[in-house]
């Protein structure tokens, strides 16, 4: 008899830290739901994002295309010039999923357009766009109305200075609210609310679902209960390695987005308390995650449902004088957390060492659906990881690329298990030895002693911008040694 297909649960959190997680190696910040997922499946010890932009990612999550190839390049608040919705004609994963018999739904977070909400492209559930959680948003206002909850307010908000001298963007703050009215905590209601609709179609009709839960957090700023805010003690806060930051022979613009996240005007002691109020926020939505897994367990979900968790980009957290994410292609915001639980097809407590990235997850789903995955798709299904089989023509390197913020700032990047190439066009090129220089303090992008490393990963980049249709080439073909 065929396999009984499988419900397919995805949790994405938002700027989330690879090193803010227990089974990550915190020593510090609880994850224990995480860590449970992590226990009961595979822990990918090489995950990546494609490019560390919200909107640019989840496209590509959600076509299997790189995001030269979709299009989306830039979140429409800080919009330079590109598309503001995806393109026509692109086809979502639950378009296929459909196809196969599945019900599709998205709880939280879409940032994939002005516009067009999840809905539109074949998944049921509330619009909430932006970057932020939509606090004046009917369905949350309603929420907090039904439960007697508080309307949303934050005191005391953490500012650093601005170069033109005006008080930045707001880091941290307090809300004054229970965690019952924060965003996580409702999106966990909202989730569980649709897992119990879920539930009951595949009990009864055996109509599989996928579902996809998009938490806001932990990305800045943080607004936290009180009780979360002060959760861990800032003096358990070390100086990270790569604080030691002083940008000599790296591009301009990293000096640029240090003055403009204000990092130099917040003393040390106020950088404790943010990041220590970044483990709360992590902790406060590990927490969600709890309730949404208990919640499974409780509808009889939990050994037929592939779950995921993972982030769409991570964050800098003060880490090479930086706050959020950028034009940096350091393993801070490109090197991502992911955990797969799939009973009867992932080994408890394994840990898988070959590399892939969020657009190879698109692939995965349709490959775990029975359904086919069509040939234009970039990615490659992760199934043969999940049961620990790679395949022997697995790919030994992971392809980056960013396309600006707010202002447009084109990159391409090769990372290996060793070695990290990035091009900057505007400016001066990288290139990491992360066996010796782990936290990607030393350029050796002139060193003689790398030139053949940085000749061999120059042309691998070069022959996979071809390949891949993104016309970046042209640049690299004048322009350097190949």
């Amino acid at each position: 008899m065929p396999e009984e297909p499988s419900n397919i649960l995805l949790i994405l959190t938002d700027q989330q830290r690879r090193d803010s997680l227990g089974c990550y190696g915190s020593a510090v910040c609880r994850t224990p739901s995480c860590d449970r997922i992590a226990a009961e499946g595979v822990r990918f010890e090489h995950a990546y994002t494609n490019t560390a932009i919200c909107t640019a990612v989840r496209a590509t999550l959600l076509t299997g295309l790189e995001p030269h190839a979709h299009g989306m390049l830039a979140n429409f608040e800080r919009n330079v010039g590109y598309p503001w919705e995806l393109p026509e004609g692109l086809i979502p994963f639950s378009h296929y999923l459909r196809e196969a018999g599945y019900r599709c739904g998205v709880v939280g977070k879409w940032h994939l357009g002005l516009h067009r909400g999840p809905e539109e492209y074949g998944f049921e559930g509330t619009h909430l766009p932006g970057w932020d959680a939509p606090k004046q948003h009917p369905a949350y206002e309603a929420y907090l109305e039904e439960r007697g909850l508080p309307p949303w307010s934050v005191r005391d908000e953490i500012r650093g200075v601005f170069p033109n001298g005006q008080p930045s963007i707001a880091i941290g703050g307090i809300y004054g609210g229970p965690v019952e009215g924060t965003y996580p905590y409702y999106l966990a209601e909202c989730t569980i609310e649709r897992l119990r609709a879920y539930a009951r179609g595949y009990h009864d009709q055996r109509q599989p679902f996928f579902l996809r839960t998009d938490f806001f957090g932990p990305h800045l700023p943080y607004y936290l209960p009180q009780a979360y805010a002060d959760l861990y003690d800032p003096g358990l806060v070390r100086p990270h390695p790569s604080m030691a930051e002083d940008f000599f022979d790296k591009p301009r613009v990293h000096r640029w987005y240090s003055r403009h996240w204000a990092f130099d005007t917040y003393p040390w002691e106020t950088w404790q308390k943010l990041t220590a109020m970044f483990w709360g926020y992590v902790t406060l939505i590990d927490e969600q995650i709890g309730r949404i897994l208990q919640a499974m367990d409780d509808l009889g979900l939990t050994e037929n449902t592939a779950l995921f968790f993972s982030t769409d980009h991570g964050g800098f957290v003060g880490n090479h004088r930086l706050s959020d994410k950028g034009p940096m292609m350091y393993d801070d915001i490109y090197r991502i957390p992911m955990l797969a639980r799939w009973p009867g097809h992932t080994a408890p407590g394994a840990a898988c060492y070959d590399m892939l990235t969020l657009m190879d997850l698109m692939p995965t789903f349709l490959d775990i659906a029975g359904a086919p995955i069509p040939e234009h798709v970039a990615g490659r299904s992760i199934r043969p990881l999940l049961e620990g089989a790679a395949p022997p023509d697995w790919p030994d390197a992971v392809f980056l690329q960013f396309h600006g913020h707010h202002f447009p700032y084109p990159q391409r990047g090769i990372r290996t298990l060793r070695y990290k190439l990035v091009v900057n066009p505007p400016d001066v090129n990288e290139l990491y030895d992360l066996a010796l220089d782990p936290y990607e303090l030393h350029n050796r992008i002139e060193d003689p002693a790398y030139a053949g490393i940085r000749r061999q990963l120059m042309r691998r980049l070069y022959d996979h911008l071809v390949a891949s249709g993104d016309n970046l080439y042209h640049w690299m073909t004048t322009m350097f040694e190949l």
